[in-house]
């Protein structure tokens, strides 16, 4: 993945909304998590520029 430091890691997060879209370009975010407390994928409601609206981003590979 990256970086780590202990049960730490760092994930990106992807629009999942985006995609159906058609429109040009990804949404994605990159933040921290730690692997111990959260095991399962992420799932945050951000904003998306392209789209202009808040949407759920999920945890990728």
């Amino acid at each position: 993945m990256a970086k780590t430091k202990g049960n730490r890691i760092q994930v990106i997060l992807e629009c999942t909304e985006h995609k159906g879209t058609g429109l040009p370009g990804t949404s994605r975010y990159i933040t921290m998590k730690n692997k111990k407390n959260t095991p399962d994928r992420m799932e945050i409601k951000k904003f998306n520029p392209i789209l202009k609206k808040m949407t759920v981003h999920k945890e990728i590979k």
